[in-house]
């Protein structure tokens, strides 16, 4: 099979009400056999992906599909062959997953799920599983204590990840302000993403760092991927120039902006839902929609393969 046209596989992220997810193992004389996967099935000419999805559970394991949204698209090229997994989140079904074809299934964390369990092509859902929906940007502090009461407040929102972006302070008030910043939300189970230049810091710093964001500048100026897969790596994006140049760069996620009217650009610069669905749809990287969406958008930019949100006031309802 060659890269110009890989196997489209349509796969399901089955998880339970304890946030566990589906997996089923595969036959040992199968393609990658002995591996663990996320079960699903080739998509057969003419047939839609839900349908194709559907179809391979109730075949595989006995379930009937009733509400699933994109999740990741994913084309990989083994040596033998390629394929496009097309990513669904399954999150309603009825009937009770049993291997039906003989296969093993089980039901793991998500902190569990090893890449070298798996097949390569699976090790992007593994990743993308441990992002959140939302991620919120700390607006412009005028100093230290505003700087504390907005960090104090996104931990009371139960943020999973937070970017922060203090632009108009000196490289050093911002490194002061992170590391205060990241201790704190590392204690309470929070990542921080710096955003900054990593050349120049200290190796100490660096090893606290959970997650890295550059902007669509600093993007262009990378050879290669700043940091290890063990730590998020995400980049501003604003055409598909960027975003195929952060997909590249092995990124695991982008922003992706000006979605919606913000005061910083013209209503021509807005790429409006339909912009934003076209160029998501060109990459398989998960996209966070962002510039004038809020909590409530949620459900539309997932419609339009977007991963999520992200944003300032969205999550900052009144001054701080």
């Amino acid at each position: 099979m060659s890269q110009a046209n890989p196997v489209h596989v349509a796969v399901g992220v089955v998880i339970n009400a304890n946030s566990e997810v589906l997996v089923s193992l595969r036959a040992a004389g199968s393609h990658q056999g002995g591996l663990w996967e996320f079960p699903g099935g080739k998509v057969e000419p003419g047939e839609s992906v839900q349908n194709a999805l559907n179809r391979e559970f109730q075949e595989e394991l006995g379930i009937t599909v009733h509400g699933s949204s994109p999740f990741i698209r994913i084309e990989h090229h083994y040596s033998d062959k390629s394929v496009l997994l097309d990513v669904w989140k399954v999150s309603r079904f009825s009937g009770i997953p049993s291997g039906r074809e003989g296969q093993t299934i089980d039901w793991r964390s998500v902190s569990s799920l090893q890449a070298s369990e798996f097949p390569l092509a699976n090790e992007r859902i593994i990743r993308a599983l441990t992002l959140p929906d939302k991620i919120a940007i700390t607006p412009e502090a005028a100093d230290f204590s505003e700087l504390r009461k907005i960090i104090s407040h996104l931990i009371d929102l139960d943020i999973d990840l937070i970017y922060f972006r203090q632009k108009s302070r000196s490289t050093q008030t911002y490194l002061e302000w992170f590391k205060w910043a990241n201790a704190l939300c590392q204690a309470n189970g929070i990542r921080l993403m710096f955003s900054q230049e990593l050349e120049g810091l200290e190796s100490g710093l660096v090893q606290k760092i959970d997650a890295y964001h550059v902007s669509s500048e600093r993007l262009l100026s990378l050879k290669s991927r700043p940091l290890s897969k063990q730590r998020l790596f995400s980049a501003s994006c604003h055409d598909l120039q960027q975003l195929k140049l952060a997909e590249s760069l092995d990124a695991d996620f982008v922003l992706l902006s000006p979605v919606g009217a913000t005061g910083k650009y013209s209503s021509e610069q807005l790429l409006g839902w339909d912009g934003f669905e076209n160029l998501v749809g060109q990459i398989n990287t998960p996209v966070y929609a962002l510039g004038g969406v809020d909590l409530a958008d949620i459900d539309i930019c997932r419609a339009r393969r977007g991963f999520g949100i992200a944003g300032i006031s969205a999550f900052m309802p009144s001054p701080v």
